[in-house]
């Protein structure tokens, strides 16, 4: 019996790793013999790095870089010697967990220190670096991590604009005359599962401005300044991007990194699968059982279990889902590769408990499925 555990985290309770390593002992306790191979997942959100390493035996780095609001704050990217590849969480420099809920601001908030992990990077001698961009506090287009790669945003005084999406509507001039060469050499890839475009009312300011501290004026005035930016950038660079899929991820992010650095966007999931070696983990199991802390209708927007699930569909493999909550539209799974789905909690039971038992629970969930899957094979 060979079972592939590929979970993503439970958000404020366990990691993938922690996850893997509790529905593992859950089933070992009813097939001892079984062949379990654990393969934490991530979708390009928070834990990507720490998923990739585990399975990868890369490298973790620390670098102090500008948080989101200006201050210091330390920072976390993997690396891959034997690839030459960097993994970056934009998260951990510009995140919204870096930012107090009282003290979200969109409108003055920086991706600078992102701009500072890829220059970290580029001195490792990174060749590939893959740019996990979800959870952001910013709303500045990119612009702050230009900035530390060294594209000049200057205004009509030739002065060097401040931090924010809001100081892009004082834009009069790019320069490129400071960007870092190394750039030119390396194959960026965007990890995401966020598809809007740049500007409008599906854009990075209307869909996501709110959650990081916009009022609805802020919100108009951060979409045209965004607009602003970008048609500067289409009179420097050879396209212009902002109506691309996931130019609007991470605040506009995605379109700088398209728009700078010819990213490619792919599924986070996707990225994290590939470097994890899933489909070859996958290919010749019996079964698969992935999970994640809110299983619903938005895990078809590419979260983990979606990109999971895609994978073991195309070797015919069953796939069992493990969650902390199954909210409304999970059914809608079940068209794409997921057999059963089922809920931590076996009774009433408030969040922070459930996040506390999170590996009891997780324990007593896998030896249920695995004493049914049993008597299904017996019978």
């Amino acid at each position: 019996m060979k079972i592939i555990i590929a979970p993503d985290s439970f958000k404020d309770s366990l990691s993938a790793a922690g996850v893997a390593h509790a529905i593992a002992e859950g089933l070992a306790q009813v097939w001892p013999d079984a062949q379990l191979a654990q393969c934490p997942m991530a979708d390009g959100g928070e834990g990507t790095v720490e998923a990739v390493l585990a399975a990868c035996n890369g490298e973790l780095h620390r670098q102090r870089v500008q948080g989101p609001l200006g201050g210091s704050v330390e920072a976390h990217w993997g690396w891959l010697a034997d690839s030459h590849t960097a993994i970056i969480e934009m998260a951990e420099a510009s995140g919204l967990q870096l930012v107090a809920p009282g003290q979200r601001d969109a409108c003055s908030s920086t991706t600078y220190g992102t701009g500072e992990l890829i220059r970290a990077a580029l001195d490792a001698g990174a060749q590939r670096i893959i740019l996990a961009i979800g959870g952001s506090a910013t709303n500045d287009g990119g612009a702050g991590a230009m900035q530390a790669l060294g594209v000049q945003l200057l205004d009509a005084a030739s002065q060097p604009l401040p931090p924010g999406g809001l100081a892009l509507a004082r834009l009069s001039r790019i320069s490129l005359d400071t960007l870092d060469p190394r750039l030119a050499q390396v194959r960026f890839e965007i990890a995401a599962d966020v598809n809007n475009p740049l500007c409008g009312p599906h854009g990075a300011s209307a869909i996501f401005g709110p959650q990081k501290g916009a009022s609805p004026e802020q919100v108009a005035q951060l979409d045209a300044a965004l607009g602003h930016f970008a048609d500067h950038c289409a009179q420097v660079l050879t396209n212009d991007v902002r109506d691309q899929p996931g130019s609007g991820a991470a605040g506009g992010l995605g379109f700088a990194a398209k728009a700078f650095l010819g990213a490619q966007f792919r599924p986070g999931v996707e990225v994290v699968a590939e470097l994890v070696g899933l489909d070859g983990a996958v290919r010749g199991a019996d079964l698969v059982i992935t999970g994640e802390g809110r299983f619903d209708a938005q895990t078809l927007r590419g979260k983990t279990p979606f990109g999971v699930a895609r994978i073991a569909q195309q070797h015919g493999v069953p796939v069992i889902v493990i969650a902390g909550t199954l909210g409304e539209g999970y059914e809608q799974m079940y068209a794409y590769g997921v057999d059963a789905a089922f809920a931590l909690p076996s009774g009433p039971m408030s969040l922070e408990q459930a996040c506390r038992e999170a590996p009891r629970l997780l324990r007593e969930r896998a030896a249920d499925i695995a004493r049914v899957w049993r008597l299904a094979s017996v019978g």
